[in-house]
């Protein structure tokens, strides 16, 4: 199988799960307008969502770090569809924080076995991992679109519709696997650099991804709600908002392939972090529809590091891509909802703009963490060398 075809296949399969992530934000004003929930609660749904996962990635990724687990890909996404077709469905609060949380158990189960998989796939380069990685971002997009237009048909009882895009990604990624499978070196190492755990950078890294984390899945949580209040418009005006929001990830994590091409990887992520600082301040105080373009721009900012995180990450813990991919990959979005429902709370006491005020200073603490970060040594051999036989990838490598 080619590299082009495998990441291709592994993009758009994380593109169907990561469609249950957004649908977490996606369905907050759904909840809102025919449960009455509050900040609170709706948040708590988000949080939900995001606890088992915080919890259960790591330990995934220490899982797939000793044993290659290719069968997770297609599970986990059909767990991630079931959760989230389910939780709309039933009426009791604490059956749709049960449900969401084995969807995020699903995500959780998902990135980590992904992340190596689509490192060997692409031969351990930057510009594969931000084309798998924009996959991820495709689904945070369509998410918006795909729930709008099942709420649409009856609500929150038509739901179940939506563990159609689990079905279709547990049915991309099967060709790869059969390909991993064919291959006695399936549990080989993927890695392309000297065998020496950098757990001090790795440690900064992690600290700049949670503090990333928070700002994005916040503003992914209420930026709906908030753009209602400033604009108007309803439901409709909400999922705009969100889906701008998503269309920047994608724009920016496929920018900060190429930006990584010519620059070092540590220094676009920290210049990243400084610009995203304004572009969030402007999502908190622009008046009206101007509140439109900072989400754009807010989301572009947060999502150039995205890819070149996974591949830093990786590179300082060479003998731990699992762990490194499931931290960077997973928890990217999964930690931050552990401080929804912080802003949830100052938001019901106060007002949403105050619950969103300190997510203006996050970007600048991720840049103090990355600030004295060093770019990982040039890897001593291609991934090529290291990939399954069985997948007998040639060069014609997505750019």
């Amino acid at each position: 199988m080619s590299r082009n075809r495998a990441i291709i296949l592994l993009s758009a399969g994380h593109a169907c799960v990561d469609v249950y992530q957004g649908s977490v934000a996606a369905l907050v004003p759904f909840f809102a307008a025919e449960r009455a929930y509050g900040y609170a609660a709706v948040s708590g749904i988000v949080l939900a969502a995001s606890l088992l996962s915080s919890v259960a990635q790591p330990l995934f990724g220490a899982l797939t770090d000793r044993w290659a687990m290719p069968w997770l890909l297609p599970s986990a996404t059909l767990l991630g569809g079931l959760g989230i077709a389910l939780g709309g469905l039933v009426d009791s609060y604490a059956l749709t924080l049960t449900f969401v949380a084995v969807s995020g158990i699903g995500v959780a189960a998902y990135h980590p076995e992904a992340a190596r998989v689509a490192r060997i796939a692409g031969g351990g380069r930057h510009t594969a991992m931000g084309w798998f990685s924009l996959g991820g971002n495709i689904g945070f997009a369509a998410a918006p679109v795909l729930v709008t237009a099942v709420m649409a048909l009856g609500g929150l009882r038509m739901s179940p519709l939506l563990v159609v895009p689990a079905l279709a990604g547990s049915v991309l990624c099967l060709p790869v696997l059969r390909a991993l499978a064919r291959s006695a070196h399936t549990g080989a190492s993927s890695s392309g650099v000297a065998d020496v755990d950098d757990w001090r950078s790795f440690a900064k890294l992690s600290a700049a991804v949670v503090f990333r984390s928070i700002v994005f899945v916040g503003l992914s949580t209420f930026v709906s709600l908030y753009a209602q209040q400033r604009i108007g418009g309803g439901t409709t005006t909400g999922s705009a908002a969100l889906f701008l929001l998503y269309l920047g990830g994608a724009a920016g994590t496929l920018l900060g392939s190429r930006l990584a091409g010519r620059r070092e990887r540590v220094t676009v992520v920290r210049w990243s972090y400084l610009a995203t600082i304004g572009a969030v301040a402007g999502v908190v105080f622009a008046p009206g529809p101007a509140l439109f373009p900072f989400v754009l721009l807010a989301a572009v900012g947060l999502y150039i590091p995205f890819s070149l995180q996974i591949t830093l990450a990786q590179d300082y813990l060479p003998t731990r891509v699992g762990t490194a991919g499931g931290v960077t990959l997973g928890l990217t979005v999964s930690i931050g909802g552990l401080a929804s429902p912080v802003i949830g709370t100052i938001a019901d006491h106060t007002s949403l703009q105050t619950g969103l005020l300190p997510l203006i200073a996050l970007p600048a603490l991720c840049w103090l963490a990355t600030r004295s970060l060093r770019e990982p040594d040039a890897p001593k051999a291609t991934e090529a060398q290291n990939a399954p036989d069985g997948m007998k990838l040639t060069d014609n490598r997505i750019r």
